[in-house]
């Protein structure tokens, strides 16, 4: 998962006058029967896509392309721009009032929307909230009338590609965005979302 699959430390919490939220500190996994819940987020919500974007960095850092000290704890005027960009679409997953993971959508070019962000709390794994996120962005993209959604994965991360794959993502011809080290290039795969984009799946 990169950051384009561009999918954050740990007690981020929330803001002045945000009241409490949910946190993804602690040592306990989530109830196994605890519902998992779906909150797309605007911009007033910035501490908590900060907690979650910062605990994805910190724990996944592997996983990204972006990486922990680029995005620092401060600079709520940051956070909130990034919420505030037209036509995204930002999700984060609730299990018994904690963070359990994070995905967004983003607008491309033409019909093209990107999955992005995306990452699952390992105490949240197994629990189906990486489909459930997925399926948030994809209906996201196919009411927006996107014809196709697009990712990028780091190259080693074949459980992630493997999840993608099972949510109809294949691995498309197009170079990749370099990484740091300047040798290796994420990869890219997209999902044609066909004649009934702009139509919720049932």
């Amino acid at each position: 998962m990169s950051d384009a699959h561009r999918a954050p430390g740990a007690g981020a919490g929330a803001g002045a006058g945000a009241g409490p939220g949910p946190t993804a500190s602690g040592p306990t996994a989530p109830s196994p029967t605890a519902p998992v819940r779906l909150r797309v987020l605007g911009e007033a919500d910035w501490p908590l896509w900060r907690e979650a974007r910062l605990t994805a960095l910190a724990e996944a850092p592997h996983a990204f392309k972006a990486r922990l000290q680029d995005w620092p704890h401060g600079g709520e005027d940051r956070w909130r721009e990034r919420l505030a960009m037209p036509d995204a679409h930002n999700v984060v997953a609730l299990v018994d009032g904690r963070l359990a993971g994070m995905a967004a959508g983003m607008p491309g070019s033409g019909g093209v929307r990107e999955l992005r962000s995306l990452w699952v709390d390992p105490r949240a794994r197994g629990r189906g909230v990486g489909d459930r996120l997925i399926a948030s962005v994809e209906d996201w993209a196919r009411a927006s009338g996107a014809a196709t959604l697009r990712l990028a994965v780091l190259p080693d991360n074949d459980a992630a590609a493997a999840l993608y794959r099972r949510h109809g993502f294949a691995v498309t011809d197009e170079v990749g965005d370099l990484l740091p080290d300047g040798v290796t290039r994420e990869r890219v795969m997209v999902k044609e979302l066909g004649p009934g984009a702009g139509e919720r799946r049932p």
